[in-house]
């Protein structure tokens, strides 16, 4: 059965459990990484003549479970992966972690134990990598890249810095051009590349195999680099590890510095150390010799002129910096005025607060191209600072936030509050501080208090026609809404406020556009069907939701009041949470109704549940009668249930009716009321007593009697879905995936949204109608009254003052 990439995610973090004792998040990854490339390649190599990798005799993720449970597991272990390295050139790559280190591991029995966990996690039949390739990526790529974000998150402030979140270098990869690299003679350069997660990210936009070169200055995360390298079939990958601007590696036969088609970086945000082992004046590499030398105590435009002087002429790069290098003054100043009249610089991103694990302050996007600087006119910007969710305590971009983007980006729209090219013109009347609110006013409209409404009433006509958006689409509905008073400028509401939704979702327009937006989806729907019908053995994944959702996006992008972004990010959502596991399962397996038995903890089977098709769906489409007989029946127990609450409310309090059977838990049994008749069944003083016992006492059996009967009918439609499952042909598979489960869940969330417009205009309305409601005279007036009723009252009870 095929790996579900949920399930895969969460058993290998489990694994990194059973480390975490002596460790922190920055240390143990070493050792899971490590095993996960050793399993990896084992899985997919060994035994395989002219493999890329080699698996050598006692080099294997064999070799090492047979180490389980010795004495010198750690020892051996070292042994095994040394094996490995040497046969494929990666010595001092996999082989940095020490899994004999009693300081991290334990010593004796607990590091036996504790490597013995590791290793049984990660033989677990289910994670068998060699067929793993479903989507053109390997599915291990990906794993490694979710573990890498689960560390960053967990390695605190100074230590996630290896990482760049995978969001943020999918806009960088998509907006530098890369995808027209025509050849594997184009190259991609990355400066400080940490675990290389950007750098694959940016290659991977590619149809053509493109050169990749990388510099890390720690030596553990260029190990994870390299791996992550090969993980992701790029095993051709330069990666070297040491200082970039004091030592930077690729150069020309000359000994300048090798020059790049392109070029990507996240370097430490304001390095002090910046300049340690160089003389910038004196830069053999002349960095700094055309646009200036960065401040001694602030690296941040060291490497971005690294950047700069290492791509070719017509070479595109773009680099992550914090805010302040768009608008820091002094040697900073001069620099970003040289670059800006250059024509270097093309665009600049602005991005949310608290992306990036290292840092919680916002940073920005700065876009290089060297091709025909010499005649850009300006600088494309986009704020794209508001546009995130939380994610932990972490901020995250949506896929609808990447979409928008670098669709704007790339198109170069102008979306008021978001976007804008600002010419160098203006640049330089504001002295080249590039700082986006100066050209960006991204702040919501104030919501403004008209003095003249609250006194004399009514709702201003600016209010209202703020609303434009909504009376385009609904022309007639303003005026079954508002009336003109006698004062110019100021209108009323021809409804009570609490009728104004009523109102809204019963207007003819607003139906209509309903059933617009619906049939929009409803011609995307009847496209894409046939298509997912389709999906067979061998598809690949994100070709399919690639697909789809360009699709959905285009479907809605005419529209008006609903944002196509909006939808988008409905589908994507669902793919993450939902639907992309389901498509794995049915590009590695078929179209199958899978059962997988649950069992107590004792072992013994008590259900089957089907991960494709809920069991839900089943009942839903082939047992409703059933369902609805069942639903009946809990409809009637409530009503007992409801029932014999209401008697012990009335009657179980002290001195009560039945107070002698409530037990010291408040609750009333079978057991007590029989007892309790019995006793007093022939004592005429009690004869109340035993009326509402002996009603109690109907309500217990007849509520026993209602469970008995759910719980056989429950059998029934169990069993009947069960052998139902083993009858479903392959179409109907396709109906109850397709129709019910992805498409019904979608149209719902269209449907959503088309109630979150119509709430938002219905709450403006509203809010508008009770903020004018009463003129302050009223009020006053109402104040007025109701003081001299209570200096009345007050008056009448003898208190004078």
């Amino acid at each position: 059965m095929a790996i579900k990439k949920s399930e895969l995610y969460s058993s290998l973090w489990k694994s990194c459990d059973e480390l975490r004792g002596g460790m922190d998040a920055s240390q143990y990854k070493d050792y899971v990484l490590v095993l996960l490339f050793v399993k990896y390649v084992s899985d997919k190599y060994a035994g395989v003549v002219d493999a890329l990798i080699e698996v050598p005799k006692g080099g294997s993720f064999q070799d090492i479970v047979a180490l389980k449970g010795q004495k010198n597991i750690g020892e051996g272990i070292n042994k095994i992966i040394a094996n490995l390295a040497e046969a494929n050139d990666l010595k001092g790559v996999i082989d940095v972690a020490d899994f004999n280190n009693t300081d991290k591991l334990g010593k004796g029995q607990e590091m036996q134990d504790r490597l013995s966990n590791l290793v049984r996690i990660f033989e677990n039949p289910a994670l068998n990598f060699s067929k793993n390739r479903a989507d053109g990526d390997d599915i291990l790529g990906d794993a490694y890249e979710y573990l890498m974000r689960n560390f960053a998150t967990q390695s605190g402030k100074s230590k996630g810095q290896f990482y760049t979140p995978a969001e943020v270098s999918r806009v960088i990869s998509k907006v530098i051009g890369i995808n027209l690299a025509k050849s594997s003679n184009d190259t991609i350069y990355d400066p400080t590349c940490g675990s290389g997660s950007l750098l694959i990210k940016a290659a991977d936009e590619t149809d053509v195999k493109i050169s990749i070169y990388g510099q890390e200055m720690d030596n553990a995360t260029r190990a994870l680099a390299r791996m992550n390298m090969i993980l992701h079939g790029h095993d051709t990958a330069e990666i070297w590890q040491d200082n970039t601007l004091s030592s930077p590696y690729f150069k020309e036969a000359d000994g300048s510095l090798k020059i790049f088609d392109f070029a990507v970086a996240n370097p430490p945000f304001s390095s002090k150390a910046w300049s340690n082992g160089i003389d910038p004046i004196k830069d053999k590499f002349e960095r700094f010799k055309e646009y200036g030398i960065p401040p001694a105590k602030n690296g941040d435009y060291a490497f971005l002129l690294h950047m700069v002087r290492s791509l070719k002429s017509n070479g595109k790069g773009a680099i992550i910096l914090p805010h302040g290098v768009l608008f820091r003054g002094n040697a900073e100043a001069d620099i970003r005025k040289n670059l800006i009249s250059r024509g270097i610089i093309k665009g600049i991103i602005g991005l949310p607060p608290n992306l990036f694990y290292g840092t919680g302050i916002p940073a920005c996007i700065i876009v290089l191209d060297k091709e025909d600087a010499e005649n850009r006119q300006g600088i494309f910007m986009i704020d794209a600072s508001k546009g995130f969710v939380k994610d932990g305590n972490k901020n995250r971009l949506r896929e609808q936030d990447i979409h928008k983007i670098v669709d704007v980006f790339n198109k170069q729209l102008e979306v008021a509050k978001y976007s804008r090219m600002v010419s160098l013109q203006e640049i330089e009347a504001n002295e080249y501080n590039l700082n986006i609110p100066r050209y960006i006013d991204s702040q919501e409209e104030e919501d403004i208090q008209d003095i003249e409404a609250h006194l004399l009433g009514g709702i201003p006509k600016p209010d209202i026609e703020a609303l434009s958006d909504y009376w385009q689409v609904y022309p007639t509905l303003q005026q079954d809404l508002f009336a003109v008073t006698d004062r110019p400028g100021y209108l009323m509401l021809k409804i009570p406020a609490s009728e104004v939704k009523s109102c809204i979702f019963a207007h003819p327009e607003f139906i209509s556009y309903g059933e617009e937006i619906r049939a929009v989806f409803e011609t995307w729907q009847a496209k894409h069907t046939p298509l997912l019908k389709a999906i067979q053995v061998g598809d690949k994944p994100k070709a399919i939701i690639h697909s789809l959702s360009e699709d959905l996006l285009q479907a809605f992008a005419s529209k008006s009041l609903i944002d196509k972004y909006d939808v988008y990010q409905h589908l994507m959502t669902y793919w993450v949470e939902t639907m992309k596991d389901d498509v794995y399962l049915l590009v590695e397996d078929g179209w199958k109704a899978q059962l997988t038995a649950v069992t107590n903890k004792k072992g013994h089977i008590t259900d089957y549940v089907c991960e494709l098709i809920p069991k839900e769906l089943m009942i839903n489409r082939y047992f409703p009668a059933e369902q609805a007989a069942i639903e009946t029946l809990e409809t009637k127990k409530d009503d007992i249930v409801r029932q014999m609450e209401e008697l012990q409310e009335e009657h179980g309090g002290e001195d009560g009716l039945l107070e002698e059977v409530t037990n010291d838990s408040g609750k009333i049994t079978k057991a007590n009321v029989n007892e309790r008749i019995k006793k007093i069944k022939n004592d005429a003083t009690f004869a109340d007593e035993l009326k509402v016992l002996k009603a109690y006492l109907k309500l217990i059996e007849q509520e026993a009697d209602i469970s008995k009967q759910i719980k056989v009918a429950t059998e029934f439609l169990n069993n009947y879905v069960l052998t139902k499952y083993g009858d479903l042909t392959e179409d109907e598979i396709k109906t109850l995936v397709v129709d019910d489960k992805w498409l019904a869940t979608l149209r719902q969330a269209i449907n959503s949204e088309m109630e979150r417009i119509s709430q938002r205009l219905t709450q403006r309305i509203k809010e508008l109608a009770e903020r004018y409601d009463t003129p302050l005279p009223q009020l006053t007036s109402r104040v007025d009254e109701l003081t001299s009723r209570v200096e009345g009252h007050l008056q009448r009870m003898g208190l004078v003052w």
